[in-house]
């Protein structure tokens, strides 16, 4: 069965930096595309980054320059490193990892920018 757990969630000041981790069970992170979305209070969720199974990378534009996703495949971990962090990027972070049957999510980490 696959499992998803994020962590690295918190509080922090504007301009600061958090390293979201999502650790797979079940599953082989490096096989596959995986991807951060995010959900504010009263918006749909969006998507953050994904990375896929060969390296590449995609950003939203809100986020570009500021955001990287990597993975651990030691580790079975895709990790999303957050930098020059705004109060608009507060939401509950998720990892998803889509399969032709169903997509699979973690139960989201809380990021909270403000000072």
């Amino acid at each position: 069965q696959v499992q998803l757990v994020e962590s690295g969630g918190g509080l922090v000041q504007p301009g600061g930096s958090l390293r979201l981790s999502c650790e797979a069970s079940g599953t082989i992170v490096s096989i596959n595309t995986m991807g951060w979305y995010r959900q504010a209070p009263g918006k749909e969720r969006e998507l953050v980054a994904i990375i896929s199974s060969v390296g590449s990378t995609n950003f939203a534009d809100s986020v570009k320059g500021r955001f990287t996703i990597s993975r651990d495949n030691a580790k079975n971990t895709v990790y999303l490193q957050m930098n020059s962090l705004k109060p608009e990027d507060t939401a509950v972070y998720y990892c998803k990892l889509p399969t032709p049957s169903r997509d699979y999510w973690g139960q989201g980490t809380q990021v909270t920018v403000s000072s």
